[in-house]
């Protein structure tokens, strides 16, 4: 009984040991997320006078958290910029302050880019902001965690 005993124990301390190694570990579940900051931007202002980017941060797997920031060339921020906000409430009854965090709080929630909703009034913004989330998901996926820039010269 005490050789089994001694077995078991043995057994069960090399087994605990092979899993409590000092191998790291992996930064995600096989197939899903790696942990990291993942940043997408342009490198030129667009037809509207924007240059926009966008980065993610994923922990044990999730994003976390989402970052979009849109700056004109005088490096002022759609979201501090309250006469934007103004006018495109007016015009598309919804502005910068209102559509920006409820983009980052969707693709937080969701998980996934493909199930962030297109936010009606900026449809545009929204819709770009669903590609590179995509982008920025697909190189979570790989761990690559380089600055993606997109050449939005053509706009």
């Amino acid at each position: 009984m005490k050789k089994l005993l001694a077995g078991l124990t043995l057994s069960t301390a090399l087994l605990l040991a092979a899993c409590g190694s000092d191998a790291p570990e992996e930064a995600a579940v096989e197939g899903g997320l790696q942990d990291g900051t993942y940043a997408l931007e342009e490198l030129n202002f667009g037809g509207t006078g924007w240059k926009e980017s966008l980065e993610i941060v994923v922990d044990g797997g999730e994003i976390i958290d989402a970052t979009w920031t849109s700056v004109n060339e005088e490096g002022l921020n759609k979201l501090e910029d309250d006469n934007y906000q103004e006018t495109m409430t007016k015009t598309d009854g919804v502005g910068p302050q209102d559509f920006i965090p409820a983009l980052e709080d969707a693709l937080v929630d969701a998980q996934d880019p493909a199930d962030v909703e297109v936010v009606s009034g900026a449809t545009g913004t929204s819709e770009k902001f669903v590609e590179y989330a995509k982008q920025l998901v697909e190189a979570a996926e790989e761990g690559k965690t380089d600055t993606i820039e997109v050449d939005n010269a053509a706009e």
